[in-house]
């Protein structure tokens, strides 16, 4: 392996701690060490890579995204949008257990961000959300559903919801819950 392969290769294993790190700990309780010993590099490197903590918030929003475009490349395979839809909602309770420790990677730092008085952070937070609501909403369109970008909204706030509640409550059964219950409410879609 290169020299060039090398740092590469170790800036996705920060990208990928960073990530993880403040999904787990949150922002503010999160340092560069944490993030270091997590990716198993030097401390020193980190810096090397990214310069601030913001850079390493943007690092893992940048994840998140690549991660939701994963996800949303993987259900585009289905033939069929509401089948699309459908195994969203799955993907998310299978995160039960994930949710009820840390509630929703991107929710919640959304929530974290938009409280610090500094920065753009939470506009770029609010790039990832929006992806997520424009790639739901065309599923919705493609069915020919009235409002699918209303129809996205009341999806995407029942996986905030459920996520929220299932971490302030720490019991995963409320995301198991919800998400059967929003399966059958796109069931109900497809017969309306």
């Amino acid at each position: 392996m290169n020299r060039r392969e090398a740092a590469s290769q170790k800036r996705r294993r920060l990208t990928a701690a960073a990530a993880r790190v403040l999904y787990e700990q949150g922002v503010e309780r999160t340092t560069l060490a944490d993030i270091a010993r997590e990716a198993d590099v030097p401390v020193g490197n980190v810096y090397y890579y990214f310069k601030t903590k913001d850079d390493l918030v943007r690092a893992a929003l940048s994840e998140h995204s690549a991660r939701l475009r994963e996800l949303t490349d993987r259900l585009d395979r289905l033939p069929d949008p509401a089948d699309r839809l459908k195994a969203l909602v799955e993907a998310w309770i299978d995160l039960r257990e994930d949710a009820a420790r840390h509630g929703c990677p991107t929710g919640t730092l959304a929530v974290e961000l938009d409280k610090r008085a500094d920065g753009d952070l939470d506009v770029e937070v609010a790039t990832v959300m929006r992806r997520l609501l424009d790639w739901v909403a065309g599923q919705f369109r493609e069915l020919g559903q009235p409002d699918p970008d209303g129809l996205a909204l009341t999806l995407v706030s029942g996986y905030q919801g459920m996520s929220l509640l299932a971490n302030a409550l720490r019991d995963p059964e409320v995301v198991t819950r919800e998400g059967a219950r929003l399966l059958r409410w796109l069931d109900s879609l497809r017969a309306a």
